[in-house]
């Protein structure tokens, strides 16, 4: 009997701000949510976006004047929306009026003087050196030479999904040298950590050391100073490399701090990488893990930080990412929005790069009872199919088809076909590029006439937070849970109307949101560069439960629903806390390291110092029936 991965936490940061308690989906549909949760959410990115303060529990102005929510509203509601969700890239990134680059001269015969120590080796045959003093000397060029000059140039790409202004989250946590990535992925996982409810040790109490995993990654691995971007430039700008950039740089790296200075884990861990799909293929490690009994505890996630002029350069010179010039042309005017760069399914131009970290914390369904877990959902499969033969490498091909129609197929089997047809949406991949609106909408039209689905409801959460590469389905399976919380389906907010050329005989495209109560399942769909496609099947919380009460018993779901109040106070106080910009990172660096000479061995098993209970080595008889 297979165990049910259930998810009991999630968090992250992304453009529309922190993901745990639906504070990130509520940015997304702020215009629809009731007073009372609009306002809470504005004060929330009023603090990490340093517009108000916080003075012994309470909201104030910057000059120290108590503040209501009503007012912050009034008086921040327009800064708080400018500086959040899809928008033109600031300088705290890149200046991207007059980004830096080298232009080559080619100069000739001349004189120039220099100092000494900066004279190349070896020298170059045509030039002659003359000395003036012992610092410096007298070049004279016999020919020419090329030369590499600071210059600057504006860039096509100005528009990016960039974390809220004012929010740094290296500032969080003492992280010197920490590429930009690795510092979002740990205060990520401590956002979904924290929205557990239960103290990691009570979790880590109930299971053996090695039920623990991590599946973690980033797609483009970190690019920054701090890691293989400064290492690659070191050379040609004349640097050093220092001892941290290889190692930091490692895609795989997320992972290893989360499971190094986060959770203190010695379980499985590990980064698949799938380009745009790589937040799937992680969860379908996790999933596999849970079923078949080998971890408890999964977390999933991914970090991404992308905004570099180097990724701009790369994505934009395979004519992938929306222009300032596109977007003149489709917008038809000189004055460019950059808030709705990223247009899913309408007239659009490229897709708009953004920068993200979210994280899931799954737990098989025993455990999440035994705890008294909150359940936000289930995760039941991750379909994964490559596209065959391809004339480019980033053209779509038919390995989406095989995902989605097999998840499809396998919610149905689960749910019946009448919780399908009427009670499913899609979170589609919806890149915001003119191939992806007309080859996704004619797969889901198709796979929805195939099912016997009339209207399928379809959102695009890159609307608002842009294409985070890595986490991007991750960015999907928060919106979702939202929805499943909400009721409220993101309408595509970007765009004015459908394109033409999208098929529409089977699917629901709003550019409102809509009121959507009662969804039991949501179809996370990915496109990834290469062929790299994969489909996840998420249940919403009424359905786990519903499935838990039948596997478990009456008696057993009464008892998990009195603890479940507990783990939500405890979960409540920690969104206070962090509402108020109290986010408590995890960050254990050199603490409670476990010397390896203390470890006891036996037959049946490890002690490992510092966990409860020992790890019990498994009885394997996978291969009894050939012996």
């Amino acid at each position: 009997m297979s165990r049910l991965p259930v998810i009991v936490g999630f968090g992250g940061y992304n453009a529309a701000g922190r993901s745990s308690f639906h504070h990130g989906f509520r940015r997304t549909v702020v215009e629809t949510l009731d007073s009372a949760a609009r306002q809470q959410t504005l004060a929330g990115l009023a603090v990490m976006m340093q517009l108000v303060q916080v003075i012994d529990g309470r909201y104030h102005s910057l000059a120290g004047a108590p503040i209501s929510l009503a007012e912050i509203e009034t008086q921040h509601a327009e800064a708080i929306l400018a500086g959040t969700l899809v928008r033109r890239i600031e300088k705290r990134y890149l200046d991207v009026d007059a980004s830096h680059w080298q232009k080559s001269l080619t100069i000739s015969a001349t004189q120039f003087t220099t100092a000494r120590k900066q004279l190349p080796e070896p020298l170059p045959a045509n030039w002659s050196v003359e000395s003036i003093d012992e610092q410096m000397v007298r070049v004279t060029l016999h020919d020419s030479c090329e030369f590499k000059v600071d210059s600057y140039r504006p860039l096509p790409v100005k528009s990016a999904g960039q974390l809220p202004s004012g929010f740094d989250p290296g500032a969080l946590y003492h992280s010197h040298f920490h590429p930009r990535g690795l510092q979002m992925a740990v205060v990520g996982a401590t956002d979904a950590l924290r929205s557990i409810g239960l103290p990691w040790s009570d979790i880590l109490a109930q299971v053996q050391p090695d039920e623990v995993a991590v599946f973690a990654g980033s797609g483009m691995s970190q690019m920054d100073d701090n890691g293989f971007g400064g290492m690659l430039q070191a050379r040609l700008k004349g640097g050093r490399v220092t001892a941290k950039q290889c190692p930091l740089g490692l895609n795989s790296m997320p992972a290893d701090f989360i499971n190094a200075y986060v959770l203190g884990s010695v379980g499985t861990t590990g980064s698949v990488t799938g380009a745009c799909a790589t937040f799937l293929y992680n969860l379908q490690k996790g999933i596999e893990q849970i079923a078949n009994g080998q971890a408890r505890v999964v977390l999933v996630g991914n970090s991404e930080a992308p905004i570099t002029a180097e990724f701009i350069d790369g994505y934009g010179a395979m004519g992938a990412l929306a222009t300032e010039e596109g977007l003149r042309k489709i917008e038809g005017r000189d004055d460019v929005d950059y808030r709705r760069a990223s247009r899913p399914f309408g007239d659009n131009c490229g897709f708009t790069l953004s920068e993200s970290a979210q994280f899931i914390v799954l737990m098989d369904d025993e455990l999440a009872l035994q705890l008294g877990a909150d359940i936000h959902g289930a995760v039941t499969d991750v379909f994964i199919n490559a596209d065959g033969f391809k004339k480019s490498i980033s053209a779509p091909g038919p390995g989406n088809y095989l995902t989605l129609a097999k998840a499809v197929a396998s919610a149905t089997q689960l749910l019946g076909s009448e919780a399908v047809r009427q009670r499913s949406f899609v979170h589609a991949h919806g890149s915001s590029t003119p191939a992806n609106r007309v080859s996704e909408s004619e797969l889901l039209d198709r796979v929805a006439a195939a099912f016997g689905i009339e209207a399928w409801p379809v959102t695009a959460v890159k609307a608002f937070v842009g294409h985070s590469l890595a986490p991007a389905s991750g960015d999907q399976l928060i919106s979702a849970l939202g929805t499943f919380h909400h009721g409220l389906l993101p309408g595509l907010k970007t765009i004015d109307k459908v394109a033409d050329d999208v098929h529409r005989q089977r699917i629901s495209l709003d550019v409102r949101d809509r009121r959507m109560e009662g969804m039991e399942v949501c179809f996370l769909n990915s496109k990834g560069f290469g062929g790299n496609n994969a489909t996840g099947v998420l249940l919403a919380p009424q359905v786990a439960e519903r499935m838990l009460r039948k596997r478990h018993g009456e008696a057993a779901f009464a008892a998990w629903q009195i603890k479940r109040e507990h783990t939500r106070a405890a979960a409540s106080q920690y969104d206070q806390q962090a509402l108020l910009g109290q986010l408590d990172i995890l960050y254990n660096f050199g603490h409670d390291l476990i010397d390896d000479q203390e470890l006891q061995f036996s037959a049946e098993g490890i002690q490992v110092p510092g966990f409860a209970q020992p790890l019990l080595y498994k009885k394997d008889e996978r291969y009894s029936d050939m012996l």
